[in-house]
């Protein structure tokens, strides 16, 4: 029988945080679910996430500045906002909350079919 742990998503983040950090939570195959953590960083200029995986993100403290490829807009997520992000939506994060920890939980899973 495999031990039931308990754990937090705010704990175990040092500070300060030089770089934006990547947890993966879980990971069963057919999803990855991951912990983000940004304090001030961005993606570096002139570069897009192309994504082989359908996302779903959720901002849990902090916030950030995404942008789309091919959009005028951008949007800002604030604590408790969420987004689908489907495969292959070519996006950046402009930036992230410098002031306070941004704490983003992605759930990645097999890209669906288009609608």
């Amino acid at each position: 029988m495999t031990a039931i742990e308990i754990k937090n998503l705010f704990a175990d983040i040092q500070d300060p945080i030089p770089e934006e950090i990547c947890e993966t939570i879980l990971d069963n195959g057919n999803f990855k679910i991951e912990r983000i953590v940004s304090a001030g960083q961005s993606t570096p200029e002139g570069r897009w996430y192309d994504q082989e995986t359908d996302e779903w993100v959720i901002m849990l403290t902090g916030s950030a500045c995404l942008s789309f490829k091919g959009r005028n807009e951008t949007n800002v997520l604030k604590p408790g906002d969420y987004l689908f992000i489907p495969a292959h939506t070519i996006h950046r994060v402009e930036w992230t909350d410098s002031r306070e920890k941004t704490i983003w939980l992605v759930i990645h899973c097999q890209a669906g079919p288009k609608l």
